[in-house]
């Protein structure tokens, strides 16, 4: 039995990270045997950001009115995901990235079956390292460490490839109506933003039910 969970996120969103984390929880908490097929879909929240992206503390000053406002913003987070095994490190962060490359990486990873561990070894090299992802090199280093070829990721990355199979992708969240991230598909049920580690298990055991009575 199989069941196929969507996950539809962008890199830069703090509650996909979230999200991601508490899913995983859910995931280790069933008592059933499931196979558990993860797709992951891009998201661009930021799709006019420069290729090289920008200086954050700059950036976020112009989108919220005030960098002090801006760390208000980021202390919530911090705040609210204090029992989540999350070490947000805004204070390492330096660049607001422009995120295709990222999910071009992810779709290439996908192929060799790695997307999952792709998506979220880059959510942690952002939030709690603070690294550049959209930094080629910085993406080659990331896909090694899960197993991929850096030199075929770096050749990837510099080349167009994935570029079209990613906005297609895109477009298939947007004709969903979906404009916000996270947004997680389980079995039939949509769910929005990071739900808590009981809602996610309930959806899964929905699907399970599901997909055991079909």
């Amino acid at each position: 039995m199989t069941l196929t969970i969507a996950m539809i996120s962008d890199f830069i969103c703090p509650w996909c990270l979230v999200a991601e984390t508490r899913l995983e929880q859910a995931i280790a908490q069933l008592t059933s045997a499931v196979e558990i097929e993860r797709l992951w879909f891009p998201f661009e929240l930021n799709p006019q950001m420069p290729e090289a992206g920008m200086d954050r503390k700059a950036y976020r000053t112009r989108k919220f009115g005030s960098w002090e406002y801006s760390q208000v913003l980021d202390t919530k987070t911090v705040q609210a995901t204090q029992a989540d095994p999350i070490n947000f490190r805004y204070d390492l962060m330096t660049v607001t990235p422009n995120t295709l490359k990222a999910h071009r990486l992810t779709w290439f990873a996908g192929k060799q079956g790695k997307a999952t561990e792709m998506a979220v070894r880059i959510l942690h090299a952002y939030f709690t390292e603070g690294q550049n992802i959209g930094n080629v090199e910085t993406l080659a280093i990331l896909a090694a460490e899960i197993g991929i070829d850096a030199a075929q990721a770096k050749a990837l990355l510099e080349s167009e490839a994935g570029i079209q199979e990613v906005k297609d992708l895109e477009q298939q969240a947007i004709a969903q109506e979906i404009y916000s991230v996270p947004t997680i598909r389980i079995g039939q049920e949509l769910l929005s933003g990071a739900q808590s580690v009981e809602v996610f298990l309930a959806a899964l055991q929905k699907a399970m039910n599901q997909l055991a009575t079909a």
